[in-house]
Order: structure tokens, then sequence, then C-alpha cells
């Protein structure tokens, strides 16, 4: 990916220290912290903490009390984005929604880029207020960023410490330091394009994988829906199929509750429904609210990408990737990639179900073949041996001889009629028959070797397939997609270890099975996001069992060992 590149930084210097030839010595004196702030605003390449930079850098350059970067949407009419810094992190949450720039100070700076510097913005026309538990607000700056000529939004900058006005310096600065945060954000962008597209794909390489590796319809769908989840950064991921009726009814969910989702069904007359199946892609800005939403479901979620999965003309159903309400929007370059997804795992499901078409024939030719056989070849010889014991038995003198060919016989007969209800029966379709959990637990690990750049070492103890119920078996091969999950998203593991036992007991004497996932990576760090860790917990007590961490097999103890257990 580009670094950010040392010319335009320069030239970007350059500009700055011609602009300020000829200002006061105070300003002049500044020109040594203005540089180093422009230094620190290129150090890094991940947009957010890009972001975060600049509003940080921003601040301690004017004396700021706060700051923040509005970052315009897609049409020029709004932010999509709103980062802050100054404001803890208690009194956002009472503030509640973040600004959307629609109207008030903020929007008109959407519409006219300008810097602007006030004494008391308050006393501006254009001023909307602020809601309740906003911090006070006097003074303030704004000053457009851009990125390659575009807009890309406007870093704003409030309350100059010790009551003190911005200054004509301090404007001065924050246009120079928007110039050079306007290149690194540039890069950041690039980097992110680029990262983002990397994850998509290898998305759809896992799903691929995963889904011509076998298995029943239903897990495939269920491996659509993690994976959209995951790819998406969504609340929830959702797949649905077409019903007799003509609407859309969920059958695989990835959620936090998937069972209050399952089945729930879009009817014919929802307008949603109406253009998925006709192939069309439906984006939803805010779930809660938009009268296209008629399920129970929408109140939960906010921005919505609601996908067709079709291939070769045929819709094989839908891929919704909700976020939760509030959340940040879809951004254009996420739906594009989303929809590539849907049209690659749609493929996939395609393909996937075009090989097991092709094994079920190659079943029903070998079941046939056999049938065949059967009663062209063992019925006949069986018969033939029986009409010989027959005109034994009739030739034969000795009682004894003749009861005993007699029952010889009839055994003959009734396994003629057995051999006949087993080719009757090989002539029958033959109910599908779930994937053993070896099976499903391979096909995680196959799965995982792709993001993770190599492939899990495994060991099963115990016969697993027979003692593993499958509520249990889902359930296990969830936590274990989780733990792969969290090890390749977190940990930075070179080595990981699968173990599913299902020899151990429970410390009230009961029969378990216990999966081990063990990496050498970092840990899981002090403070950190620890809701996968919760998922599997709760996995584990729905059951009736228990989900824990240990040390990890790196060096000293060094990584994670996820420990997820549950009765037989």
């Amino acid at each position: 990916m580009a670094e950010p590149d040392p010319q335009d930084s320069l030239d970007a210097a350059t500009r700055a220290t011609r602009s300020l030839q000829g200002l006061s010595t105070e300003l002049t004196a500044r020109v040594p912290q203005l540089l180093e702030a422009m230094r620190s605003v290129g150090a890094g390449l991940e947009l957010h903490s890009t972001l975060d930079r600049i509003c940080e850098t921003a601040a301690e350059l004017a004396h700021a009390r706060y700051a923040a970067i509005g970052v315009v949407d897609e049409l020029g009419e709004g932010l999509s984005d709103f980062v802050t810094y100054g404001v803890p992190q208690e009194v956002a949450e009472e503030i509640g929604r973040r600004p959307d720039g629609h109207r008030g100070l903020l929007g008109a700076l959407i519409h006219e880029p300008a810097p602007l510097c006030l004494a008391d913005l308050s006393t501006d026309p254009r001023s909307a207020g602020f809601p309740a538990g906003h911090p006070r607000m006097r003074t303030f700056v704004g000053v457009p960023i851009r990125v390659q000529g575009e807009v890309f939004g406007n870093l704003y900058l409030a309350e100059k410490r010790e009551g003190a006005e911005f200054s004509d310096y301090d404007l001065h600065m924050v246009r120079v330091l928007a110039t050079e945060a306007g290149i690194a954000i540039g890069n950041a962008r690039l980097y992110e394009a680029a990262r983002q597209r990397e994850h998509w794909i290898d998305g759809s390489v896992a799903v691929t994988t995963a889904l011509l590796s076998g298995g029943d319809a239903d897990e495939a769908l269920s491996v659509v829906a993690e994976q959209a989840r995951r790819l998406a950064d969504s609340a929830a991921g959702i797949v649905l199929l077409p019903t007799e009726e003509g609407g859309l009814e969920i059958v695989a969910v990835s959620s936090d509750d998937p069972a209050s989702s399952l089945g729930v069904i879009i009817p014919p007359r929802s307008a949603v429904a109406a253009r998925l199946l006709a192939g069309d892609a439906v984006f939803i800005d805010d779930s809660a609210t938009d009268s296209r939403m008629v399920t129970r479901l929408a109140d939960r979620f906010g921005p919505s990408m609601m996908l067709p999965l079709h291939s070769g003309g045929r819709v094989l159903g839908a891929l919704a990737t909700p976020r939760s309400r509030g959340a940040r929007p879809f951004t254009e370059t996420e739906r594009t990639l989303a929809t590539q997804f849907a049209s690659q795992a749609a493929l996939a499901l395609m393909m996937a179900e075009a090989q097991r078409d092709r094994e079920r024939l190659a079943v029903y030719e070998d079941r046939d073949r056999i049938a065949r056989d059967l009663h062209d070849l063992v019925i006949q010889r069986l018969f033939a041996t029986g009409m010989m014991l027959e005109s034994a038995q009739r030739g034969s003198v000795a009682p004894e001889v003749r009861s005993g060919v007699g029952r010889a016989v009839d055994e003959l007969d009734v396994t003629i009629q057995e051999i006949r209800t087993a080719i009757f029966a090989l002539q029958q379709e033959p109910a599908e028959a779930p994937s053993g959990l070896r099976t499903r637990v391979l096909r995680e690990i196959n799965m995982a070797a792709v993001p993770l750049g190599f492939r899990p070492s495994h060991r099963f103890l115990g016969p697993v397939d027979s003692l593993v119920g499958e509520l249990t078996g889902k359930n296990l091969v969830a936590a274990l997609r989780e733990a792969l999950s969290n090890a390749f998203r977190h940990a930075g593991a070179s080595l990981i270890d699968v173990v599913v036992d299902a020899t151990v007991a429970l410390p009230d004497g009961r029969g378990a099975v216990r999966l081990s996932v063990a990496d050498d990576g970092v840990g899981v760090p002090e403070g950190g996001r620890r809701s996968g860790l919760r998922n599997l917990a709760r996995r584990a007590e729905s059951l009736g069992g228990s989900s824990r961490i240990g040390p990890g097999i790196g060096e000293d103890g060094r990584g994670t060992t996820v420990v997820w257990e549950a009765p037989l």
C-alpha cells in the first residue's frame, strides 16, 4: 500500500513556510510547532486513527478545548461520520445522536466550504443551537479539508483555552494543517479501500471453499450469513429464501440473538421483497424509520444492505447485513464490495448445489447398479438353489433330511423377500443425512486457513460423530468458528491447535465434549473487547456447559487457549 508521499508533505511545508513570510514574530515562532503537527498528522495509514490524530493535533496547535472532523457524505448533503476530541464519552452518550450536517452552522459549512472564524458562534444567524447536555462552546474555527481537490469534510475547533478568541494566526495555521490533513486522509483512504477489498476477497474465497467442501444446504447458508456479518461489520448477517407465496423467509442468521429472527417472513406485498426477487439491491439508511420495512425486526436496526443472491439469471434468495441503530451508514465502496460478495456467494451456492446433485446422481446410479445385481444375480441364484433343494427334498426318503431341507427352502424364501425389500429401498430417494461433526469441524478449519495463511492443526478424541448430538454439534461448530475468527482478527497467531474431545466429564460426572482452540498470538488485552468470548459463554451455558480462557501455546504461555464444553 502506498505510504504518504514525502514530496507532497514537503510541498505543503514549503507553501506553509512561504505563506508565513512577513508575518508576526509570534506566528513565525510557532512554525516548528506547526511542522511537528504536520509530521504527526501524516504518521499513519488507518483512516479513523488518522482522523483522531488530526483532531488532537489541531486542538493542541490552536490551544482549543474541543475539535471535530465532520466527514461529508457521498451526496455532499450531510455528514456520514463525526469524529470528536475533548468531549468525554459519558457526555457524548448523554448528547445521543451525532450531528448529521443537514442544518445549522455545520450544514452551512458543507454547502459553503470556506474558512470561518467566530468570536461567538451563538450570534451567527446560521447557528441552530446545541442539544441538551452539550458542552458550552463560544469561540469557533471551521476549515474545509480537501482530498485531491474534493471536499472530504470540515475541521472544527471550539473554545480556545483561557477564554481567549481564535486569532488570524490560529486560523492560518489550522488551514495549513488542513492541507497536510488532506494528504494524510487521501493516503489513508487508499489504504483502507485496498484493505477492505482484500478482506472481502478473502471472505469470498472462504465461502467458496466452505460450500464446495460438502455439507448440507443449511450449513452452507449459515456460512454465508457468518461471513457477510464479519465482512460488513454489521450487527447481523441474514440469508432469506423465496416462499411459495412470493415473499422471503429468514432461513439463516448470524447475530447475538439468531433465534428471534429465524422464520420471520417478508410478505409478498413488501416493496423490498419485490425488488430483491427481481434481482435489485436495496440500501436502507435507517431500517427503524423506513416505511418499506414491514417486519418486527426493523426497529432493531439502522443502516442496512439487502442484496439479491442471483447468478445466471436465477435469484436464489437475498442477503441482508443490517447495522445497529445509530451506526455509520455503508459507504459506496462497502456497497460495491458487498454486492460483488453476494454475487460470488450465489455462484458458490449454485456450484455447491450442482456438486451435491452430481454426488446424489452418482449415489443413485450406484444404488441402481447394486439393485440390478441383487435382482439379476443374487436372487436368481438363490431361486435356483431353492429349486435344487426342493428336488432333493422330494427324492429323499429320510424324514429328518426332508424336514431339514424344507426348513432351508423356507429360509431361502425369507432371504429372497428381504433382498427384494432391500432392492425396493435402494430404488427410493435417500434422505439427506447431515454431515458428521468431524466433517464440519474440518470444514471450519479449512475455511479459516484462507485468511490465516496457514492451516490449524487438529485432533479428535473419542467417537465424536456418534456421541455428540445435533444441537450440541451445531453450537460447537459455531463456537469453533468464533474462536478461529478471534484468532485471525485479534491474536496475530502463527500457530493454532484445535482439539475436539468427546471423552471428558463435567464436575458432576456427566459425559461432555470439550473444544479447545489454542494459539501463540498476543493474548487477550486488558480492557479489550470481549463480545466474542461472551458469545461463546452464552452458547455453552444454554446447553448446561461453560467456556473459559487460559494461557496459549506460545513460549512462556504466550497466546490464548479458549476452552468450550457442553454435556453430551
